[in-house]
């Protein structure tokens, strides 16, 4: 998906200061639906460029330095392969009781994260890198964001898994979705459960002298 590019970059020259309005091309590393979402909502002109790495926790991996290694992980994949471009990547997860909760294998596997999370607060946390690949610099961090989850009867938990929803997201749920139905409170930013924590993006893109806004 490519739309029209809309930043500002911020130059140095000769000591002094400049504001130079260009176009630059804007890399989302990912495939993810939600996030190419979240970008169109405020504005951002991007194409779609999905990594293809291993997404598995070392062992013993705390949950911020494994979404922060994929993260970057994701985005160094893309941008080698470009000599120019803003590329954006993140990496989101479900923390239970410092268990890590990915994408489900299959319905019995999101059957049984969505009877881990029944009632129970939890940590979404995601990953984020920012690369630029005409200057090689990378500015990166991580947002998290606690959620509570309703108490699921077992009929909810199996109507919610046949539906089909579950299946390709960390913590076998969509905020955005049907699963907003299951979510009592959350504490912190919404857009980072939906997978990409965009306060998040906007400061970062700016440390590397990209602004959202003309």
């Amino acid at each position: 998906m490519i739309a029209t590019p809309f930043f500002q970059s911020i130059k140095q020259r000769n000591h002094k200061t400049a504001m130079i309005e260009k176009e630059p091309r804007i890399i989302l590393a990912s495939a993810s639906p939600r996030r190419a979402d979240l970008l169109t909502a405020i504005g951002v002109g991007f194409e779609s460029a999905p990594s293809h790495i291993l997404e598995r926790p070392h062992p013993d991996e705390a949950p911020a330095d494994y979404i922060m290694r994929l993260a970057r992980a994701k985005v160094i994949e893309v941008a080698r392969k470009r000599d120019s471009g803003l590329v954006i990547g993140a990496d989101t997860i479900v923390v239970l009781d410092g268990r890590l909760l990915g994408k489900p294998e299959d319905d019995a596997d999101a059957e049984r994260m969505l009877k881990m999370l029944s009632g129970k607060w939890h940590a979404v946390m995601t990953g984020v890198s920012l690369y630029d690949a005409a200057t090689k610099r990378e500015v990166a961090d991580y947002d998290k964001t606690l959620v509570k989850f309703a108490t699921l009867t077992e009929r909810e938990i199996d109507w919610y898994v046949k539906t089909g929803e579950p299946m390709d997201k960390a913590g076998a749920y969509a905020i955005q979705g049907r699963g907003a139905m299951f979510i009592d409170e959350i504490a912190g930013n919404y857009h980072n459960v939906v997978g990409l924590p965009i306060p998040l993006v906007y400061r970062l893109a700016k440390r590397l002298g990209y602004h959202f806004i003309s």
